[in-house]
Parts: C-alpha cells; structure tokens; sequence
C-alpha cells in the first residue's frame, strides 16, 4: 500500500508531463499525419527511448555530475536549440511549397525508420529539461527509507505510460480523418509546425 501511495503521484506527474504538447509530440503529429502510422510510432519509440536514458542517468546518480558541470548542460541546451530551428525550417520550407500534398508519396517513396527514430531519440536527449523533469519525479518517490523495489517500479511503470501517450499520439494522428485534415491544409499546418518550432528553440537557446 506504501509503495502505491508514493507511485501515483510520480505516474500523475509523468503522465502530465508526457500528454501535454512538447516538440516531441508535435513531432509525432506531423509524422503521423503526413507519413503514416508505422514511421510515426518508430519515432514515438526513439522519443521513448531517450525519456529511458534521462531515467537511468537519474536513477544512478550520474545526472547530479551532469547539473554540477554548468558547460554540459550549456553544450545540450545549443544542441537542443539548434536541431529545433532545425526542424522548424523544414517545415517551413514545407508550408512554402505552393504544391498539392501526394498522398502517396509516403507509399512510394522509402521510408527510413531508422533515421526516424533517431530524429525521435534526439529530441529527448537534446532537451537538458528532461534530467530536471526526471529528478523532480524520482525525488516525488525516492526518499531514505523508500523500498527498494520502488525505483524500479518508476521506472518501468513510466516506460509503460510513454508508451501509452506517444503511441496513442502516433495511433490518434495517423486516422484517415487526420490525414484528410493534413491533405487541406498542409501548409497551414506545417506554418504552425515552423512557428512551434522556432519558438521552443530560441526559448531553450536563451534559458538560463
């Protein structure tokens, strides 16, 4: 009973923290709406994948070392920063190709689900937020006489959740209906993409 008092909160804290809209979600939007289901749950799994990596690093102590070493998280937050603009000038130039959306385009061209899901473990890994995120769910559960299942218990149990909200991201976006909405107004969307984009990597760049 002890260990499922202190698990809810964490989950509440996690499941929050993952569901609401962040450049990783908006990121499997877009993936989902415009190629597909398969390329956008590969992403949905690299962007797992790093959210795992931030949760080892806290949970063996190497996270304090990484906040303790101000040059590091300097060096993550322009890598961060800088791979966002990225992502918000192509879709950019997207939004300004004045050219009906293909459909099938996603069909017939291949697809690397490879390079997707390193775009999605990039997101993770460059976004210093997630170690304080990360610290501040583990410090909601851990304390000194916590049992010692409790950690891997956070650990697995947030897994599963992610799994849950950014597969559902990928699964809800990649409908017809969504990709009929994409089809019509790709060059909004992609203009609200670029503008989401940009606006999250001058805030990472210019944080303190």
């Amino acid at each position: 009973m002890d260990i499922l008092l202190a698990l809810l909160p964490v989950y509440a804290a996690y499941l929050l923290g993952t569901a609401s809209p962040g450049p990783s979600n908006m990121a499997i939007m877009g993936v989902a709406m415009s190629q597909g289901r398969l390329p956008a749950l590969m992403l949905a799994a690299g962007v797992i994948s790093g959210s795992l990596c931030w949760a080892l690093l806290v949970a063996t102590g190497l996270s304090t070392l990484l906040l303790a070493w101000a040059q590091a998280v300097t060096v993550i937050k322009i890598v961060g920063g800088i791979y966002l603009l990225w992502l918000a000038f192509k879709a950019a130039r997207s939004a300004a190709q004045n050219k009906p959306y293909q459909p099938n385009t996603a069909v017939t061209m291949p697809v690397s689900y490879r390079a997707l899901y390193r775009r999605g473990l990039l997101l993770h890994l460059s976004n210093p937020k997630a170690i304080l995120v990360w610290t501040a769910i583990m410090s909601l559960g851990i304390h000194a006489d916590a049992s010692p299942l409790l950690l891997p218990l956070i650990v697995c149990g947030c897994a599963l959740l992610g799994i849950l909200v950014f597969g559902s991201y990928a699964l809800l976006f990649s409908t017809q209906m969504m990709s009929r909405g994409y089809q019509k107004c790709r060059r909004g969307i992609e203009g609200v993409f670029a503008l989401f984009f940009t606006a999250a990597g001058i805030k990472l760049l210019f944080s303190r």
